[in-house]
């Protein structure tokens, strides 16, 4: 076994304290050959020295020498030097040596006599470890510094430039128009808009205009008086007057009907309402952050959004890019995740495997942000181990493979809905068919007749499902 970890070219050194030559002259020979910085020495005392004042990733220490021993040496670098990691090499290879050097802080250990792929498979181990614990730590610090924006995480060039935007436009009055994708994060834009700005002690209001039931959407938005209509039994306040001092966020915006859209665009440039049943107007003042994950622009050119609403709402439009477009954020995102749901579950998973990272990495999300939060979330309740490892991913991301054809918005759950009734319709259509032409034994007159369609009309259902006509049976 001739293979070198993949370290990421940075220089790996290692030193070997042994005091048999032919040890020391063994771990020289294999371990330099994969391109390792390697020096030796029999001498206990010189070898502790030599890593206190050098700079070492791994430490391969004798358990029995004479003057100081590798126990004595394994806790002194525990104590002083603990990004050195220790390999202990033993002649008295019993489980209780082994379990004893482990709990000291040994990273691992190999029994004399060894081949050479025990000690390189010892090394890799060890390397691949303190590679991954290095990498965490970046991580945490990069989501400590500089990625990220009250609870948005990104390094990427598209996230930089949301960050940007947001800074801008948070202090101002402006209306923002979010777009994006289902979950990329739109509501949580708008939070940050709202808690970086001068109404941040004001209320936040949040609507989802693709669940507000069209006969009900003028009283959740202006409110209603007492008596107004059958069943309002006491006077409610709207949406609007709720967010009087602060900031309404309209999710999905293009849901709201030609009618509601016109009233909206009134209130806006008024900033003035009246209940519904209402004799008297009431002012307010609140900012709108609206969002959609559909082109406005064209359901303006198609005539299903109005051009002046448009206008008003797209002062300052912020972009949110999908998590596909933005690979170099989902290590950050996995770990602020890992960090969250860890202690969410009281866990103690303390790293994930670079296999882990990768397999996240080559998913295409679908779902986005918050279907990276779901995976991670599974994963960490499924994962029992203190690192998350690739197949750990892999188990989770197999479950999610079977969730992708269920729809994950309103408007995708009405198109499935829509889908799977006309293919039931079908269904029973033809089968309907089928039958009255089997009982007839294939006359298709007789059976138009019996089922009380005119001829021309079965002829063309028969046309639309495939059925030929066949020979009666004799």
């Amino acid at each position: 076994m001739n293979t070198r970890p993949d370290t990421d070219a940075i220089e790996i050194r290692i030193i070997v304290i042994d005091d048999e030559p032919v040890i020391l002259k063994s771990c020289h020979r294999i371990l330099t050959r994969l391109g390792y910085q390697v020096e030796t020495t029999s001498n206990p005392q010189e070898g502790l020295k030599k890593i206190t004042e050098g700079s070492f990733n791994l430490a391969i220490v004798d358990l029995k020498m004479p003057d100081l021993d590798g126990m004595q040496i394994l806790r002194k670098i525990r104590k002083s030097l603990p990004e050195t990691s220790v390999i202990m090499i033993t002649g008295y290879s019993t489980v209780e040596t082994a379990v004893e050097a482990m709990k000291e802080g040994a990273s691992d250990y190999v029994p004399k006599p060894f081949d050479p792929d025990e000690l390189v498979l010892a090394v890799q181990r060890v390397l691949e470890k303190q590679s991954l614990m290095v990498e965490n730590i970046s991580l945490r610090e990069r989501l400590k510094d500089t990625c990220r924006l009250g609870n948005i995480i990104g390094q990427s060039p598209a996230m930089v430039e949301v960050f940007h935007w947001i800074q801008k436009v948070a202090p101002t009055s402006g209306t923002v128009l979010i777009y994006g994708e289902s979950g990329t994060g739109k509501e949580l834009t708008a939070r940050t808009i709202h808690f970086n700005s001068d109404r941040k002690d004001g209320p936040f209001i949040v609507a989802d205009c693709s669940t507000l039931a069209p006969n009900l959407i003028e009283s959740e938005l202006f409110g209603h008086v007492k008596g107004s209509f059958t069943g309002a039994d006491r006077t409610h306040k709207g949406l609007f007057e709720m967010a009087d001092g602060g900031s309404l966020f309209l999710d999905e915006i293009a849901n709201l009907t030609p009618e509601t859209q016109g009233k909206l665009l009134r209130v806006l440039e008024s900033m003035e309402f009246k209940p519904v049943g209402g004799e008297v107007s009431k002012k307010v003042n609140f900012r709108l952050i609206a969002a959609t994950n559909r082109d406005l622009g064209e359901m303006v050119a198609d005539d299903e959004f109005r051009e002046d609403l448009f206008y008003r709402l797209n002062v300052i439009p912020i972009i949110l890019p999908a998590l596909r477009n933005r690979p170099e954020d989902i290590s950050l995102l996995t770990w602020h995740f890992l960090h969250q749901f860890k202690d969410q579950y009281r866990k103690e998973i303390k790293t994930i495997s670079p296999g882990a990272l990768d397999r996240l990495r080559e998913h295409t999300w679908p779902g986005n942000v918050r279907e990276l939060r779901n995976v991670m979330e599974r994963v960490v309740v499924m994962t029992d181990s203190p690192s998350i490892t690739k197949d750990d991913v892999d188990a989770v991301l197999g479950q999610e493979k079977n969730l992708q054809g269920l729809p994950r918005t309103l408007e995708e759950l009405k198109r499935a809905k829509k889908i799977a009734r006309k293919k039931a319709i079908d269904q029973i259509e033809r089968t309907f068919i089928l039958d009255a032409l089997a009982r007839t034994n294939w006359n298709v007159s007789q059976a138009a007749r019996e089922i009380g369609m005119q001829r021309t009309n079965l002829h063309a259902l028969m046309k639309k499902y495939g059925i030929k006509q066949r020979q009666r049976e004799q």
